[in-house]
């Protein structure tokens, strides 16, 4: 895809998305500093129009930039993010042009149903539980702007 890479790669990731949070949960434990970077979206402080998006396009699939500014998204953006983290191994399926259209597919299935999976269990639940009260995200929809937390 690239010749020279431009490193380090900055990864745009839905925080509040508890299957997103696990990924990158993993992709933390293994990337090097100065090769994956990490931005999450769903932070109060994360600008989308900064980037020239919109919170919606930014949601709407997974995103990564190189230092020398080229984009990445959906699939590119996965496989890029496992390579930066030295886990590229795992992800060389996605290179396979024979199972590129199915997995594409799965891909776009994937992100339309990923808001309406914030009631799975997130790996940061204890974090986000503070006397006995657990904030919980509630499904949103592409449009809102923050994230909606709704009290147990």
């Amino acid at each position: 895809m690239y010749k020279k890479m431009s490193w380090p790669l900055t990864l745009y990731f839905d925080g509040e998305c508890p299957l997103c949070a696990r990924e990158i949960k993993l992709l933390r434990r293994h990337a090097v500093k100065d090769r994956l970077l990490f931005v999450d979206i769903s932070s109060g402080a994360f600008d989308a129009k900064a980037l020239e998006f919109t919170f919606e396009q930014m949601q709407s699939s997974l995103h990564a930039r190189f230092a020398d500014g080229r984009w990445v998204t959906g699939l590119d953006a996965t496989l890029w993010s496992w390579r930066a983290a030295g886990l590229g191994f795992w992800a060389t399926p996605l290179t396979w042009n024979v199972f590129r259209p199915l997995l594409e597919f799965g891909y776009r299935l994937f992100c339309r149903l990923r808001p309406h999976l914030a009631w799975l269990p997130h790996p940061d639940s204890g974090s986000r539980c503070v006397d006995n009260r657990c904030a919980v995200p509630t499904s949103k929809p592409a449009s809102d702007d923050q994230p909606t937390l709704k009290k147990k």
